[in-house]
């Protein structure tokens, strides 16, 4: 019986490391959380699209509304995840201090929720892709994959989808809309947006002229 859970075990890790390098060179054919935007709205947009055709404009937005350190943290933002474990115990609200990193390794390889279980694993795959992968293909990953709409995947999908247009070719202020309804895609509407909304908007359009891609 022994012998059977080490040889399980030891498929399963190698199949893992398998698809982390298959992942350096492709981008997901398809993640948990598509399957579940797929079932509970009906319709999965996405089009996965190369690092450079993604236009800088876009990456400049999210990364400013993300996480402006991507390009200096090893995967893990400690000043990020201390100032979000003193908000959460001040208010009822609970926000958090995830990397682009650690959002990547959630969204490739993971699933949506809240548990210990998740977040171990969350650790371990982010320290791998930021020894395997680095910056360019975590942040090519992670916007091709990140939910974006009901139903909507990837910045180049929620581009056409919201602007009828490639995310090349977004103007800076289109870029920062698509940045503004993270974390909360589902509920937030660059088309009709809240007072809130367009707070975050010209916050996210400032922060845009202090990220350099690298």
């Amino acid at each position: 019986m022994w012998k059977k859970i080490k040889k399980l075990i030891f498929i399963v890790i190698l199949a893992n490391i398998l698809f982390i390098i298959w992942g350096k060179f492709f981008n997901p054919p398809f993640t948990i959380t598509q399957i579940g935007g797929l079932i509970e709205f009906g319709k999965l947009h996405r089009d996965y699209v190369s690092y450079d055709e993604m236009g800088n404009n876009v990456k400049r937005a999210v990364i400013a509304a993300e996480d402006q350190s991507f390009f200096t943290h090893s995967g893990f933002d400690y000043k990020a995840i201390e100032k979000a474990i003193k908000y959460n115990e001040k208010g009822t609200k609970v926000r958090g201090g995830s990397t682009i990193s650690q959002q990547t390794a959630k969204n490739v390889f993971l699933w949506q929720g809240r548990s210990w279980l998740r977040k171990g694993l969350e650790t371990v795959y982010t320290f791998i892709i930021e020894v395997v992968w680095g910056k360019d293909v975590i942040l090519e990953r992670y916007l091709n994959s990140i939910e974006m709409g009901r139903g909507v995947f990837g910045v180049e999908a929620a581009s056409q989808y919201y602007f009828q247009k490639s995310s090349k070719d977004l103007s800076k202020n289109e870029a920062a809309w698509i940045a503004t309804i993270l974390p909360n895609p589902k509920k937030y509407d660059p088309k009709n947006p809240s007072a809130y909304l367009n707070k975050k908007h010209r916050w996210i359009l400032r922060q845009m002229n202090n990220v350099s891609l690298k």
